[in-house]
């Protein structure tokens, strides 16, 4: 009966412990999303919208599952809302294509444009 107790209660805390973890992600896959945002806002690059779209969705899915799940939140959030808004739809299935490319591991200079800065 104590190894069953222990069992179950290891099983609660390590449940608890990756709860937290991805949490944690996911918070920190947010502002990772939120700092692609605010570099293309700053670089105000015209073509450069599609590499913040996979930076910023590489940067969140690469601290796990929390932040890649906060990455196809924010982004499915995103292009919806735009899509409310009248937005092209091709645009749409292109931010979106650029967003998995992103989250799938994929190098997001893929989509870099010639002449945009280091700093990004």
């Amino acid at each position: 009966m104590k190894l069953l107790t222990g069992l179950v209660f290891c099983s609660l805390v390590l449940g608890v412990h990756s709860w937290f973890s991805f949490i944690g992600e996911a918070f920190g896959g947010a502002r990772d999303m939120w700092r692609a945002y605010s570099d293309m806002r700053e670089a105000n690059y015209i073509g450069a919208d599609k590499y913040f779209h996979a930076r910023g969705n590489y940067d969140a899915a690469q601290r796990g599952p929390g932040g890649a799940w906060a990455a196809k939140v924010i982004s499915d959030a995103r292009e919806g809302i735009q899509e409310l808004f009248g937005h092209g739809a091709e645009d749409s299935l292109a931010d979106q294509a650029a967003n998995e490319w992103g989250r799938s591991g994929k190098d997001p200079n893929h989509f870099r444009p010639d002449g945009l800065p280091e700093k990004y």
